[in-house]
């Protein structure tokens, strides 16, 4: 997983790349050079890289906010941290991170009056636990799921975690969540008509979904 983000106008030249969710994670840092590793003070393991100085070789100089790594930019992030003296190395991701999901199970969460427990296809090699508060879920509906790695119209980072004790891998979205124009009021999860499990969600086409 790879989460990367520029804002040079606020933080000037300096590429921020996370590998995993750092909250509540007690962590420290080591600089060589051009590059800050961020890790884990646990387990040693890197959650997070910054880069400086490296916006013109990447090309992002004008980009603001997060930016799609493509491969000839992550081999630069990799020279970057192999000529500073670190062992990691980063892995494109641009999968989708927004994808329609197929609920093929639910049930009560145990420990909950409102919250859900399914089981929902997203196109992997099997479905994935996700828990869902929202008053209209359901089995066998059509959703759109934000996977880990997802990044909210608020900004807000999607990564796997636990509610009430019950591991959830993603979330399944509103169409306020969703940041579409003119989403219902009233909560609960947006279901699609019609869809494939694991395909990307077209944001461009749910502009109009609710003119």
């Amino acid at each position: 997983m790879l989460l990367s983000f520029y804002n040079p106008d606020v933080l000037g030249d300096i590429l921020i790349v996370e590998l995993a969710d750092d909250t509540n994670v007690e962590q420290s840092f080591e600089k060589k050079g051009n590059v800050v590793k961020i890790y884990n003070n646990e387990t040693n393991d890197a959650i997070g890289f910054n880069f400086f100085g490296l916006g013109k070789s990447l090309g992002i100089e004008k980009e603001n906010g997060q930016i799609s790594l493509d491969q000839k930019q992550v081999d630069t992030l990799n020279s970057a941290i192999k000529d500073a003296g670190f062992s990691e190395s980063l892995e494109v991701d641009n999968a989708p991170k927004f994808v329609v999901g197929h609920v093929e199970e639910m049930v009560k969460h145990p420990d909950s009056d409102h919250l859900h427990i399914t089981q929902t296809d997203v196109g992997l090699d099997k479905p994935v636990q996700i828990v869902c508060g929202a008053p209209n879920i359901d089995q066998g509906q059509l959703v759109v799921v934000a996977l880990p790695g997802a990044v909210m119209p608020t900004g807000m980072e999607i990564w796997p975690g636990e509610l009430r004790g019950v591991d959830s891998y993603g979330m399944i979205c509103s169409a306020k969540e969703l940041g579409i124009p003119n989403a219902p009021k009233q909560r609960g999860i947006l279901v699609l008509e019609n869809g494939t499990a694991g395909d990307g969600f077209d944001f461009a086409a749910a502009e109009k979904m609710f003119n």
